[in-house]
């Protein structure tokens, strides 16, 4: 299919996406059950149709947000066809595949039950839903990634040659590293070239493993984690971030100092932090700018040329935008958050 006419078609899908003044209202609504009925009105009422046969309260509201995005990305994928253009949307439909191994990872590590793991996942990658429960049923890590190499599947081919090593140690990090370089890897080869979308995308990738890096270095510093421990589990490929800067920030062993080197980069934002917040924290805040980062790189593609697949990938960016937007009204609505605090939780593009 034409690249014109898919983002025509997704431009449409811009249009449908819920303005300020929605938004607005849904600050307004007293409860939870108010907001639910509201929604009902918008393109989310067959997804709420559907889990609210289910559930009640804010799973309910969540399942449905989860379900519209599932829907939503996959609806684009099959626009293209055979175009071979979708490469470079996979590149984000694809992190949710990182996402939910991680998620079902670290729930066996820690023998949380699958019916809460599963509350976390979106199918929205190539690994489908029945895929994901048929993960969720395995008794722990090591039977995950034996179950996914039998399949062929692969994300397996990023766990195998660690399983020594996480047998040794059963540092779960060693996985999660090795399924985001496996990751990084593949989108780095994906964004090569010289064609706009691949640059634009290119910049958009090695951003993601700036962020990704960043908070390597803000959680090993919290940890006391040396550079030589530390510096094995950088990426390469960042966009302004290079791993001699990272390792260096790690060697500070102080957040402030190490954010310090920041100055000067598109991060410097978390220095800004750092100085307005008692002992530089809390480090939750500075993930949640990092994530905030990074989205809005996404979606700034949305406005780039018109006729390149960028188009797209910056509407993804904004759609997951409003998702993440509508679940975090929910969840401070229903822990009784005031309108202060949740003002200060949403993402503004």
């Amino acid at each position: 299919m034409d690249q014109g006419y898919i983002n025509s078609r997704v431009r449409g899908m811009y249009r449908s996406l819920l303005g300020p003044e929605e938004f607005r209202a849904f600050l307004q609504k007293p409860d939870l059950e108010a907001m639910i009925a509201d929604l009902q009105k918008t393109p989310y009422r067959s997804a709420l149709e559907l889990s609210c046969v289910r559930r009640s309260g804010v799973t309910c509201l969540e399942e449905a947000l989860r379900i519209h995005l599932v829907r939503t990305y996959s609806k684009i994928v099959k626009m293209f066809g055979d175009n071979d253009a979708v490469r470079y949307v996979r590149i984000v439909v694809n992190r949710w595949d990182v996402h939910n191994l991680k998620a079902i990872l670290r729930g066996k590590n820690i023998h949380s039950p699958p019916e809460k793991i599963r509350e976390c996942l979106v199918p929205a990658g190539t690994l489908d839903e029945a895929t994901l429960i048929e993960l969720l049923n395995q008794q722990d890590v090591r039977d995950v990634i034996d179950l996914l190499a039998t399949w062929g599947v692969d994300y397996a081919r990023a766990f195998t040659p660690h399983i020594e090593e996480w047998s040794r140690s059963r540092e779960l990090l060693v996985m999660e590293h090795a399924l985001d370089q496996y990751y990084f890897e593949y989108a780095r080869r994906t964004v090569e070239g010289k064609k706009p979308e691949a640059i634009a995308l290119r910049r958009l990738v090695g951003t993601e493993i700036d962020v990704t890096n960043l908070k390597t270095v803000i959680t090993f510093i919290r940890d006391g984690v040396g550079p030589e421990d530390g510096g094995r589990f950088l990426l390469e490929g960042g966009a302004d971030l290079p791993r001699e800067l990272l390792r260096s920030m790690i060697e500070d062993g102080t957040l402030p100092t190490a954010l310090g080197r920041l100055e000067g980069t598109p991060y410097a934002f978390l220095l800004r932090i750092c100085d307005e917040t008692p002992v530089c924290g809390p480090q939750s805040l500075l993930m949640k700018e990092l994530d905030r980062h990074l989205v809005r790189t996404g979606a700034a593609l949305y406005r780039s040329d018109p006729l390149s697949v960028s188009v797209v990938v910056g509407y993804l960016y904004l759609f997951l935008v409003e998702v993440t937007n509508l679940r975090i009204i929910a969840r401070c609505r229903d822990a009784g958050l005031s309108d202060e605090e949740l003002e200060a939780e949403l993402i503004h593009v």
